[in-house]
């Protein structure tokens, strides 16, 4: 008789969690999207801190996120309810329910500890077992395409644009041509056959950290149109929050945080237009008001307690609804 498989382990610690239920603002009977429900580490915080009759919206693209999550929040009964969707269709996901407006919504980027540990996933890569890690890196297994088909297809300028935008690799030109010269002899299938590939490109010689981690954390992004579906997430949140309700995002890397910075910075004025404009032509209304002009990040306390802490960066907002003109003045 065949051995039942082993609970995927989703658990992890979830970063700045005092902060997020902080700038969250937080009231008994709060309805609130975690746009990234994952283990749920901070849904089960958020679920305590509006008892007794607050809801929460758990949305993850991952289905084992969503079982995970399914069975930490059970005791919390139908205040609980988790949509397997991205939260770039967080507007859709809430239609569908019948929820108009939130109080408030997190957004938790990135990758949990169970997508980066689990080998089949191909989100990182150890030199013992990269040969038998397959290039997937996919949040959902289940829908688009891994990221060995983008390395067969991508074109050397797009490889280039990733690898530069999405992680700021130094030799971003230099291992694209790489990679389309070994995709020439055969296709790039795991992580071992990128590391090769790396490794043969002398890319990031003599660097403390090992270059090919930016590479992952490149095709990472591009396989899953992270930060496409995070301007489009952030953009839905503002439209489905009320007056007064909050947004708070947590990213942890430095293209999550500007996005998120620019996205909070255009709702907060207002104006798109260009700067050389005198007067604002765009039509645009105030729709924020921003409660962080700083990030708000780990102390180290928290860092020597859970590591993962280290690279996160807490943006934070607060809807308003507005019909003055936005104000030119400090846009150049």
């Amino acid at each position: 008789m065949p051995s039942t498989p082993p609970q995927l382990d989703f658990s992890h610690k979830p970063a700045l969690l005092n902060e997020c239920l902080e700038f969250l603002g937080l009231v008994p009977g709060s309805v609130v999207v975690d746009g990234t429900v994952g283990g749920g580490g901070h849904a089960s915080a958020i679920l305590d801190r509006t008892a007794p009759t607050g809801l929460l919206i758990g949305l993850d693209r991952d289905s084992a996120a969503l079982r995970a999550a399914s069975s930490r929040l059970e005791s919390f009964g139908d205040r609980v309810t988790l949509i397997q969707e991205s939260f770039r269709n967080l507007d859709h996901a809430l239609s569908e329910i019948g929820i108009e407006q939130v109080d408030a919504v997190l957004l938790d980027l990135g990758v949990s500890s169970f997508q980066l540990d689990e080998p089949s996933r191909g989100f990182r890569f150890a030199a013992e077992t990269a040969e038998s890690v397959p290039l997937d890196m996919r949040m959902d297994p289940d829908s688009g395409v891994p990221a060995s088909q983008l390395l067969r297809t991508a074109t050397p300028e797009e490889l280039e644009k990733w690898f530069r935008d999405y992680a700021d690799l130094p030799g971003a030109r230099k291992l694209a041509r790489a990679i389309v010269e070994a995709r020439r002899v055969a296709p790039l299938r795991t992580a071992g056959d990128l590391l090769a590939v790396i490794r043969q490109a002398g890319i990031g010689g003599g660097r403390k950290h090992n270059p090919a981690t930016l590479v992952f954390q490149a095709l990472r992004i591009a396989t899953n149109d992270e930060l496409g579906a995070l301007g489009d997430g952030i953009e839905h949140a503002i439209e489905v929050l009320r007056a007064g309700g909050r947004l708070v995002v947590l990213s942890y890397h430095s293209g999550e945080d500007r996005l998120v910075k620019n996205r909070i910075r255009d709702a907060v004025r207002g104006c798109v237009c260009p700067p050389r404009l005198p007067v604002c032509a765009c039509g645009g209304q105030v729709r924020l008001e921003q409660l962080t002009r700083k990030p708000v990040v780990a102390s180290a306390a928290e860092i020597r307690d859970n590591p993962r802490a280290r690279s996160a960066k807490l943006r934070a907002a607060e809807r308003v609804v507005s019909e003055r003109t936005p104000d030119r003045e400090g846009l150049q």
